[in-house]
């Protein structure tokens, strides 16, 4: 009995040795007025600076209106190229050098000049100005241009363009999603790709940053000695564990401000920026040629802040930010343990990039493939393997969660990735503990080995 009390009283006292490094590691990081600037102002910059850019983008594309003078030398091409809103279509009877001398003064953008050729091979078309024309512009000019050939074309062929309308049929294809049950749930493909791809940015992102700050917080208290005062109270295992576990909870807090302030913000910034008024009709219907006309109508119906929230409306949100907060712990315990073995191992933070490479390849290469293979094929043996092995799982995971994963893959992911983490701690330690206290001798892989393989 008095056996079992030792070795209980034992365990609590570690425990609370570890639990007083990661009050220190937390407090000291929430407490500065960095943390507190950057939680408080990285929701209000995201918010705003996506409220502007939707906002400029509409605006830009209902303002620019361009002007161009038509320098038809073509006998062929009798069909006139027809105005839009945003693009004019003037036929003058100048030549192209007398054109080209006024350009700018006489109220024209552009000049296209349009020289003899075959309806066949059209060519030696040129788009001339004072200003480079943008990709879009030049697409536009394009478009224009071999939409009027193509009419001139059916009009010689007796066809009509009504009647190659009437032949046209617009389809909506409604997602509709079979749970275990056979209910029929709505489902978007938009938004779930949307959710996917935020989630497996967020995951990188946090679980790069935060990794980072262990070691850097490693690198820092053994370049100042800190770490030999603190060595002789604690084992450099209960160290470790909570320096990891401290900053594990500073990025937990902080997450979860910046979900709650971003989404308070970001909606607001929108519908102040944003009127479904403002956007141009050329969107409109360029929006109903791709996604179809219903979810068109409730574009210009409801605005795009309702119709983000219909689509998202069936997701299981509760479920993907617990499975989110779970692999971003996870995935984030793992890779740090990493990383303080890193920073044990050097004197400064420029001896780091050797070691820091292997450790972040797998993670960037999870992050490319997900929101790269994984989305186009959520569900096939590549998106499968990336999401159970511990390296890459916590980025193509969550991609694939809003798609929809079996209970049976998601729990064998998660064991793995725990099973991972045990193993990458177990690995870290053996390295931390002699790393240390290792001062002035330059670090390699083959040194680092031989850390690992030596007895307590």
């Amino acid at each position: 009995m008095t056996f079992l009390l030792t070795r209980l009283n034992k365990k609590i006292n570690v425990m609370n040795k570890i639990l007083l490094i990661i009050q220190r590691e937390y407090l000291s990081r929430v407490r500065k007025k960095s943390f507190i600037l950057m939680t408080l102002l990285t929701p209000l910059i995201v918010g705003c600076f996506y409220g502007l850019l939707i906002y400029f983008s509409i605006q830009g594309a209902s303002s620019t209106n361009n002007k161009i003078a038509v320098v038809s030398e073509n006998k062929t091409l009798t069909e006139k190229l027809a105005s839009t809103k945003n693009t004019s279509y003037v036929y003058v009877n100048k030549s192209l050098a007398e054109m080209k001398s006024n350009l700018g003064k006489d109220g024209f953008d552009y000049i296209l000049y349009l020289p003899e050729f075959s309806l066949d091979a059209p060519a030696g078309i040129q788009l001339l100005g004072t200003k480079q024309a943008g990709l879009a512009m030049n697409s536009k000019v394009v478009d224009d241009v071999e939409n009027t050939i193509r009419i001139q074309k059916l009009k010689e062929s007796g066809i009509a363009q009504e009647d190659l309308d009437k032949l046209k049929s617009s389809v909506n294809i409604d997602n509709k999603k079979i749970d275990e049950t056979g209910k029929e749930q709505d489902s978007s493909a938009g938004a779930t790709t949307i959710i996917g791809s935020a989630a497996g940015i967020l995951m990188f992102m946090f679980i790069l940053i935060y990794g980072i700050q262990v070691m850097r917080g490693v690198i820092e208290e053994k370049t100042s000695r800190i770490i030999e005062v603190m060595i002789s109270s604690v084992k450099p295992f209960q160290l470790m564990m909570g320096k990891i576990i401290g900053i594990a909870l500073v990025g937990l807090t902080q997450f979860v401000l910046w979900i709650l302030l971003s989404a308070t913000i970001s909606t607001v910034a929108v519908k102040v920026f944003v009127n479904k008024n403002d956007i141009p009709q050329s969107a409109v219907s360029t929006l109903k040629a791709k996604v179809g006309s219903s979810i068109e109508k409730q574009v210009t119906d409801d605005g795009p802040i309702a119709y983000v929230q219909k689509s998202i409306a069936n997701l299981d949100l509760t479920k993907i930010i617990m499975v989110f907060l779970f692999f971003f712990i996870g995935g984030y315990l793992f890779y740090s343990a990493l990383y303080a073995a890193i920073g044990s191992a050097v004197d400064s933070e420029t001896e780091t990039q050797q070691f820091i490479m292997p450790v972040m390849m797998p993670l960037t290469l999870g992050y490319v493939l997900s929101l790269s293979v994984v989305t186009n094929d959520p569900y096939g043996t590549i998106a499968f393997w990336l999401s159970m092995i511990p390296f890459t799982s916590p980025i193509a995971m969550m991609v694939r969660l809003p798609y929809g994963v079996p209970d049976w893959q998601l729990a064998l992911s998660m064991a793995l990735l725990v099973i991972g983490f045990i193993g990458t701690v177990w690995i870290a330690s053996r390295i931390y503990r002699v790393g240390i206290l290792m001062y002035g001798k330059k670090t390699s892989f083959k040194e680092m080995l031989k850390w690992f393989t030596y007895k307590n």
